[in-house]
């Protein structure tokens, strides 16, 4: 079986792409060092999942230790690719703690970059974000030169993404990296907008909405993203690809449909819009459909019955997740 190092593969997209690596029979080394960014409780239901695999092995460890991941390198030769989904999220919080982004989503990048080319690893995908397209006109295309970064989010990924041009030119290793667009779904992260939609209007809790609801969202269902992350494993040289669903749609309308969903009707709070924010996110595609043969399959409509299913599915215990 072909042998994936996978980081970050508890969190909402690593698990999904491990999950469907190894039901597609390759050998998924899992790396997570199961932070409290949010509740550990949301991260160990997804690791029991992937823990029933048994081409699944996991190391708890964090990608800034590099004498750590060099020891895990050593142990499991044969690895074919990397696929560094490991990160810092959240643009709001990097603000106030910028460190640990840099730390973490560039430090940590360059740690795995240095470790394939000592250990002769050909192929690194690099989970990278539409945030650093801010300030630019839409849809956004992957030649537009992302050089204002508006958080330290954004500018921690910026700065992933040009060592990874590095380590191409310098050392020929195989580059893909992935900007991803507002992924969402079943699992996913309680600090991020769906989720949190969701369990408001079912609690009947004041929805916290920053702006008007206006701002549009290129919404990407997270079976999608982890397609197109596992075809970025093909050899493509050096390439930025845009992951999106080519298809905006506004909060206000993201919100009637988990209403429709939940049968159930929102109470908003409205709240200034954060300077932060990306007023809109747009997705150019034709670089992911011509090189990779992909483009998105779930609609909107059609993710968020699937995620309010499996959150009522699961309410019992995501009822006691910190939100």
């Amino acid at each position: 079986m072909p042998k994936i190092l996978v980081t970050g593969a508890v969190g909402f997209i690593g698990w999904k792409t491990s999950e469907m690596l190894l039901k597609q029979d390759y050998e998924v080394i899992g790396v997570d060092n199961m932070n409290d960014y949010y509740d550990i409780k949301l991260k160990e239901w997804r690791l029991n999942r992937l823990r029933g695999f048994k081409n699944f092995k996991f190391y708890k460890l964090d990608i800034e230790n590099h004498e750590a991941l060099k020891v895990l390198f050593e142990d499991n030769p044969g690895i074919e690719a990397v696929i560094n989904l490991a990160a810092r999220a959240g643009v709001r919080y990097s603000i106030q703690n910028p460190w640990i982004y840099f730390r973490t989503n560039t430090i940590g990048n360059l740690n795995l970059l240095e470790l394939c080319k000592d250990y002769n690893i050909g192929k690194f995908v690099l989970a990278s974000s539409s945030s650093v397209y801010a300030g630019h006109p839409m849809p956004f295309k992957e030649d537009l030169p992302v050089n204002n970064p508006i958080s330290p989010y954004a500018a921690s990924k910026k700065a992933a993404e040009v060592c990874c041009y590095t380590y191409h030119y310098l050392h020929g290793i195989d580059v893909s990296i992935l900007r991803y667009f507002t992924v969402y779904g079943p699992a996913g992260r309680p600090d991020m907008s769906v989720l949190r939609f969701i369990k408001w209007i079912d609690k009947g809790e004041p929805l916290i909405l920053y702006g008007d609801g206006t701002q549009r969202r290129d919404f990407t269902y997270v079976d999608d993203i982890a397609e197109g992350t596992i075809k970025a494993l093909r050899p493509l040289g050096f390439e930025i690809i845009n992951l999106g669903n080519s298809n905006p749609h506004e909060l206000k309308y993201l919100i009637g449909l988990i209403e429709e969903s939940l049968n159930k009707r929102a109470i908003i709070d409205y709240n200034p819009f954060q300077k932060t924010d990306m007023k809109h996110t747009w997705a150019d595609i034709t670089k992911a459909k011509d090189l990779l043969g992909w483009e998105p399959r779930i609609s909107l409509e059609e993710g968020i019955d699937r995620t309010v299913k499996w959150y009522l599915d699961n309410k019992s215990w995501i009822e006691r997740l910190s939100f």
